[in-house]
């Protein structure tokens, strides 16, 4: 039939290739060296490709970062789903914080680069938001909603303290701290954050 050959793409994963080799070369050079030719060479794909899926190089990087925070929320989700126990939760914390799974150099480097470039596109500013609500959620599986906000910003900031410092970071000072936070944060935490009177404007 006439048009069937060109309905069916010749190459289906060329998409999430470029996807792929755009965070390649994030985590190389950084948003700021990133160009359509380097995205193309790690790639592997024609040049006038991304040009053909995406609409512009801003259009590329947003939906990279979209990719990657999709990857990382479903490592983080998994993690914490994992736990069966009160205890098996803060350890799934501690995993989360201290790695191996999560938050890998690579991924650490393009978080960075994401939280940057977000201050300066309005997508990616989006998707970090909703990567910082899905976190929460995963979180509230197990703890209340404040527990699990503060346990999220030590889950975020303590790697990028490892990233710094360049030094593995102290596993039994990390589980003290998260059992420390959890025991005082309790199943009250929630009833009191409820029962809290609003504040007139």
């Amino acid at each position: 039939m006439a048009g069937t050959r060109k309905s069916v793409p010749n190459d289906p994963d060329r998409r999430e290739r470029i996807l792929d080799g755009t965070l390649d070369v994030v985590a190389d050079v950084g948003v700021h060296a990133t160009t359509h030719r380097r995205i193309a060479e790690a790639a592997g794909v024609p040049l006038g490709s991304l040009t053909y899926h995406f609409d512009g190089l801003h259009d590329i990087l947003a939906s990279a970062f979209a990719r990657l925070s999709e990857t990382m929320s479903v490592t983080y989700a998994d993690i914490v789903a994992s736990a069966a126990s009160p205890a098996d939760a803060e350890a799934a914390v501690v995993d989360l914080i201290c790695g191996p799974v999560y938050a890998e150099p690579r991924e650490m480097v393009l978080i960075f680069e994401m939280y940057a470039y977000a201050n300066h596109n309005p997508a990616v500013a989006e998707t970090t938001r909703r990567w910082l609500l899905r976190s929460r959620e995963s979180l509230m599986m197990h703890f209340p909603e404040p527990v699990a906000r503060a346990l999220d910003v030590l889950i975020e900031g303590w790697p990028m303290h490892r990233t710094f410092e360049r030094t593995p970071l102290d596993r039994a000072l990390v589980a003290q701290t998260v059992h420390a936070l959890v025991a005082g944060g309790g199943d009250g935490a929630r009833t009191e954050a409820v029962r809290a009177p609003r504040r007139s404007a």
